[in-house]
């Protein structure tokens, strides 16, 4: 199944929007854990968490986030890279913030909850008109590629 339609105008410039400050958000972080705090910083931070894995997890959650976050506000495999940003979100808010309530100023849940089902719905949606999934992908690989 190909993805031959393409939304319309005003639904495309909201995606983009949305897709570029989202992905500006995640490649930030995903910098922040590689070039301000390090990774054996992170490790460290992830470990200090009670993360599992730490020394595979805190690697993987930062260049996920920073190469998915590029991904994302350009508008390539907008579908799988969103998935892989939500569940990134899901399991810092299931491993680190849901036990401290909802309000980010006391290490809640509220902002990657925000940021994973923006992802996620970048996932259900697609990148939109303006994207280079739009420009290069759509109707050439199955849907759930673009």
């Amino acid at each position: 199944m190909t993805n031959t339609t393409a939304p319309s105008a005003a639904s495309s410039l909201g995606l983009l929007v949305l897709r570029v400050v989202v992905g500006f958000v995640f490649a930030a972080h995903g910098a922040q854990k590689i070039f301000e705090y390090t990774l054996p910083g992170t490790i460290g931070s992830f470990a200090g968490m009670g993360v599992p894995l730490p020394e595979i997890a805190a690697p993987v959650v930062a260049f996920v986030e920073l190469i998915g976050g590029i991904l994302l506000a350009l508008g390539l495999f907008t579908r799988p890279v969103g998935i892989l940003l939500a569940v990134d979100m899901v399991v810092a808010l299931v491993a680190v913030h849901l036990p401290a309530g909802l309000w980010v100023g006391e290490g809640g849940y509220e902002f990657v909850a925000v940021l994973g089902v923006a992802a996620l719905a970048l996932a259900f949606t697609g990148a939109g008109r303006f994207s280079l999934d739009g420009a290069f992908l759509r109707g050439r690989v199955p849907a759930w590629l673009s």
